[in-house]
């Protein structure tokens, strides 16, 4: 029979009990094979859904009567039997994602199983998970993440003027929870709780160190008593490679006849080919080898490279006057050096290795002050050919009336 309102109100546990000769009693509806009303001893009534999926039989609980209406409650069965139908199935996706998988949990599978992977800045997305998601919902399920929470993160997280960090945390969410749904934390059919949630407005960073300010940094710099930290600030300013890129290098990557530098992989996802200068060589050609490492900036640990700069060079700035240059405003000072040299943006972008054109853009505007020499100086060639004479100038008056 088809189930009706009536039936549902009316159906008692001691009467169908007797005719299951056990406890799960359920009245089935006739119009839609596998969907029934399951009632309890406790006069508690839950709809119900049988199926298979891959030869099992599976009994899957919709909800309880009263939270779903009939009609609710048979629009989902209907959902759920055409997920069976595409081969999926429903309840062995909800108990995957009701084992108790927490945030943690996520986030080292994550590492291991994406951002290492395939990332190359994954050493970021862990940074982030340990600052932000692991101390605010490590031990959360992650099926308890709701789009309210990833809001509040990311609220938290930019109201401290931090804006740029907050986006690219929602980003990382974003890409956590995708692979969440992949991977069988949240059911196929979930909802990404990082979507839909408006980002802070972004403004681009525009510092670099000018010509005024560089002979105050080269001094500071020549007075870091370590040789490797001062001359992996030296190739900073003198090869623009990525911080990463710069600490990680071996000796074998450099090719000492050519004088030429080879980075096999690079975060644009192709081999870079860097020419080196005169004086970036003779940095090189100074360094001491340290034995057992093939690094060319050692660090502490035996045979592994220099670590972070960030320590060095908060002294060294503070010591130059230029407190507000971070460490990758160097790498951003090689192309705004390059481009008030009057060099194509296409130029900048090869030596910088960028993968988007856009990103290159920003020095565009530098451009300007080469357009402006090149007027004065053809402004000037043109007064010196016509003999020093000056153009007349006419000053025009609107008329009167």
């Amino acid at each position: 029979m088809k189930l009706t309102k009536r039936d549902i109100e009316s159906a008692r546990y001691e009467g169908h009990a007797a005719r299951c000769g056990w406890s799960r009693c359920v009245l089935w509806d006739s119009m839609l094979p596998g969907f029934g009303l399951r009632i309890y001893p406790s006069g508690k009534k839950t709809f119900v859904l049988f199926y298979r999926a891959a030869g099992r039989s599976r009994f899957m609980t919709l909800g309880p009567y009263g939270v779903l209406t009939l009609d609710q409650a048979h629009k989902l069965a209907q959902k759920k039997l055409a997920e069976v139908i595409d081969g999926a199935d429903p309840l062995a996706e909800r108990q995957k994602a009701a084992r108790g998988a927490t945030m943690k949990m996520l986030c080292a599978d994550y590492l291991e199983r994406h951002a290492k992977p395939h990332k190359k800045s994954w050493e970021a997305d862990e940074r982030r998970i340990d600052r932000h998601l692991v101390p605010a919902w490590g031990s959360r399920q992650v099926i308890s993440i709701t789009r309210a929470d990833v809001a509040a993160l990311h609220h938290d997280i930019g109201k401290n003027a931090a804006p740029y960090e907050a986006n690219r945390t929602l980003a990382l969410l974003g890409k956590m929870f995708e692979c969440a749904i992949l991977w069988g934390y949240l059911p196929d059919n979930a909802t990404n709780p990082a979507r839909k949630i408006k980002k802070y407005h972004e403004h681009a960073r525009d510092r670099w160190v000018t010509p005024e300010e560089m002979p105050k940094l080269a001094t500071a710099i020549n007075a870091e008593p370590n040789i490797y930290i001062r001359s992996a600030l030296w190739l900073y300013l003198f090869t623009g490679l990525r911080r990463s890129e710069l600490l990680n290098l071996r000796r074998d990557q450099i090719d000492w006849t050519r004088q030429e530098l080879t980075l096999p992989d690079t975060k644009a996802g192709r081999p870079h080919y860097l020419p080196l200068s005169g004086p970036a060589m003779a940095i090189l050609r100074q360094l001491p080898v340290e034995e057992g490492n093939d690094y060319l900036f050692p660090g502490r640990r035996h045979g592994r490279p220099l670590v972070e700069l960030k320590m060095a060079w908060g002294r060294i700035r503070t010591d130059a006057g230029v407190p507000d240059v971070h460490i990758h405003d160097l790498r951003r000072t090689v192309g705004s050096w390059l481009a008030q040299a009057g060099n194509s943006l296409h130029l900048i972008g090869r030596v910088l290795n960028h993968s988007n054109p856009s990103t290159t853009a920003i020095y565009a505007r530098f451009q300007n002050d080469t357009v402006r020499q090149a007027l004065e100086d053809h402004g000037r060639r043109i007064a010196a050919i016509a003999g020093g004479q000056e153009a007349e100038v006419v000053e025009i008056r609107k008329a009167a009336g």
